[in-house]
């Protein structure tokens, strides 16, 4: 590890700590109608270099882990911590599987050599949003009804046309699966969603 890295401060991996969910249950998927087992969601912090997304998703594949969903961003550039604009990178990964298997992905993600480090936020107290873009047909006799519902999820029509509306939804996962459901009756022509970021609450490094 280079000495521009030890600046970085590392919290304690999970590893033996971890643990599921206690108040997570299989659920259904709005979407695919099909029944999935409880989702873990776990943060790293990388080096911004060619390779790295890849190697990661092969720490999961080999351990048989299917990702439902992965976002990646810029991390904050402080420019006291001695590193370069740009240099490091935030992943979110939401992930099912074994759950014994789990604590061996986290420890396998921290030797890969651009990993900074892996939390398993699993369990924890964070802040966690994701954002839904919904294309509805929407002829004159739905929108009134269409409306509503998108007034009761907080949403926002940021397309209008005289055959359709494109919605925009923010909130947690279960918000989004409800806001859909709801929307599915009256004709979803798309849905197109981002994936989970969150954030640990309090002073806890995410």
């Amino acid at each position: 590890m280079t000495a521009t890295t030890d600046k970085i401060s590392k919290p304690e991996a999970r590893g033996a700590k971890f643990e599921l969910d206690p108040g997570k249950a299989p659920r259904r998927d709005i979407v695919t109608d099909v029944i999935v087992q409880p989702l873990h969601t776990i943060s790293l912090l990388v080096r911004n270099k060619p390779g790295v997304l890849c190697r990661v998703a092969m720490v999961f594949a080999r351990r048989g882990y299917n990702l439902e969903s992965l976002v990646v961003s810029p991390a904050l550039w402080n420019a006291n911590d001695g590193t370069a604009p740009g240099e490091f990178s935030r992943m979110t990964i939401t992930c099912s599987g074994d759950p014994d298997a789990l604590e061996q992905i986290i420890k396998q993600l921290e030797k890969l050599i651009d990993v900074v480090h892996a939390i398993d936020h699993t369990g924890q107290a964070v802040i966690e949003s994701e954002l839904a873009l919904v294309k509805m047909k929407a002829g004159l006799k739905d929108r009134t009804e269409i409306l509503q519902v998108a007034e009761n999820f907080k949403a926002k029509v940021v397309d209008y046309s005289a055959e359709s509306m494109i919605l925009r939804c923010a909130g947690e996962t279960e918000k989004l699966d409800a806001f859909v459901g709801l929307l599915k009756p009256f004709g979803i022509i798309e849905l197109v969603r981002s994936g989970k970021i969150l954030m640990a609450r309090g002073l806890e490094e995410t």
